[in-house]
């Protein structure tokens, strides 16, 4: 779809866009405000304090509740009618409201589209619009590049970033009439919708060769390659029948080594730009070792931690917080490192290192992470249950057969699913700058058919 330019322009008047390399020319009709003459009242928060969560009662929102630019109340949190009727008097959520992420995540932005009570915590600042400008205009407004990056220009960075309350109001945002808000609104309604509904249906296509993914290791790690193999029963009800010539093991009898890391003393304030790799559990996913964020540590500390130094072909868990149960395994991309407490070395002493990382991936084992994890506040695993997980055992040639044909099959769908997301990518880059391009004047979309 191509656009055309408004006729004529003008030059902004305020200087303070133009250091975020904004156009300065704005159509003639329009003008730049600050934020806190567009709100019906000053720019509000949640509590600083942590409430009492309870099973029901009155949601509570925190900036994880911004999830792809909505709302989302699934997973939330809940108070009590006391505690909301307390916060009501700091912060009332109303239909129409914006929200915005002021810590942790910030910059993340959702309309309040809903009419019933709730709450909101500290990291969501609450900004209510006056007549000048309409509720969906300034939701669009803030989720375009110029107001975002203002907010990363007014951001503060410590432990992590953040905006202060006295800043936000200095936010400039760009105003048409109200009749063109109402033009703009429409059209990016429209046409946002349509992107979301590609994005939908990619993302829909990935779950479904996630699903295939999930299907093919389960079936290999359990019933093999042969299908003229005859089979028995494995004697585990809920991995049942596996093929004759096969039996089930438990992991500590087929391991040299079941032990996770430690956090080196100091914590964070120990940790280098370069150095021996610390591994934590962002760095441990099931499509393989992500090492971005790599944390290092000095060879001195790395001397003193030798129960935690990891070895080639070592398969590697999380066994505890989120994500917990997700594995890879070490396949030469260091000649040193170490683990921290949080991820678990699982040494194979009679076992295939690919076979028994499929395995881990798989339902059947992920149903052993799950159904053993202890602790009510958090979740985790410990030595002794990992050692009594039970595997399907083969001999080591059928365990490398089925790990290299799992490699080639899992390699297709995931070259698929990772050009499915690039293309998922691009939609949401074209709708991030559809959204800047109008919202700032760029484009004209008077009168177009969206």
């Amino acid at each position: 779809m191509k656009f055309k330019p408004y006729p004529k322009y003008k030059k902004s008047r305020d200087g303070g866009i133009t250091v975020i390399n904004m156009n300065p020319s704005l159509p003639n009709s329009w003008n730049i405000h600050k934020l806190k003459f567009l709100l019906r009242k000053p720019v509000t928060d949640g509590p600083h304090e942590t409430p009492e969560f309870i099973d029901e009662g009155i949601p509570f929102l925190s900036v994880d509740s911004i999830q792809d630019g909505k709302l989302v109340f699934e997973n939330c949190r809940y108070i009590s009618e006391e505690d909301y009727l307390r916060y009501k008097q700091k912060c009332d959520p109303q239909k129409n409201d914006i929200l915005m992420g002021k810590a942790a995540s910030i910059g993340k932005i959702a309309i309040v589209d809903v009419d019933f009570e709730f709450s909101t915590w500290s990291p969501l600042a609450l900004l209510r619009p006056n007549q000048s400008i309409l509720p969906k205009f300034l939701e669009y407004s803030f989720k375009s590049d110029y107001c975002q990056d203002q907010i990363d220009l007014y951001a503060t960075s410590n432990t992590q970033k953040n905006i202060s309350m006295d800043e936000i109001p200095r936010i400039q945002i760009i105003t048409p009439t109200i009749q063109e808000q109402n033009n703009i609104t429409d059209f990016l309604d429209k046409q946002t919708a349509k992107i979301d509904a590609l994005i939908e249906k990619d993302k829909k296509l990935i779950a479904l060769l996630k699903e295939k993914r999930t299907a093919l290791i389960n079936h290999a790690v359990t019933k093999g390659l042969d299908q003229n193999v005859k089979f028995k029963d494995s004697g585990v009800e809920w991995i049942g029948e596996i093929p004759e010539g096969w039996v089930v093991r438990r992991l500590n009898f087929l391991t040299s080594k079941i032990n996770s890391g430690v956090t080196p003393k100091g914590g964070a304030e120990v940790y280098t730009e370069e150095g021996i790799p610390l591994l934590r559990s962002q760095n441990i996913h099931f499509e393989g070792l992500k090492l971005e964020d790599v944390a290092y540590i000095p060879e001195e500390i790395h001397k003193t931690m030798s129960n935690s130094v990891v070895k080639n072909r070592d398969v590697l868990i999380n066994i505890t917080g989120a994500s917990i149960g997700r594995c890879t395994y070490v396949d030469g991309e260091f000649e040193k490192a170490n683990v921290n407490q949080h991820v678990c070395i699982i040494r194979p002493k009679k076992i295939d290192y690919k076979y028994l990382t499929y395995f881990l991936r798989s339902k059947h084992g992920q149903d052993q992470v799950f159904s053993i994890q202890m602790g009510s506040s958090r979740e985790g695993l410990n030595f002794e249950q990992l050692g009594n997980f039970v595997v399907p055992f083969t001999p080591i040639s059928v365990q490398i057969a089925i790990a290299s044909y799992l490699d080639k099959a899992t390699a297709k769908i995931d070259k698929t699913i990772q050009k499915i997301n690039k293309n998922i990518e691009l939609l949401e880059e074209y709708k991030k700058s559809l959204i800047h391009h109008v919202v700032t004047g760029k484009v004209d979309v008077r009168g177009v058919e969206a």
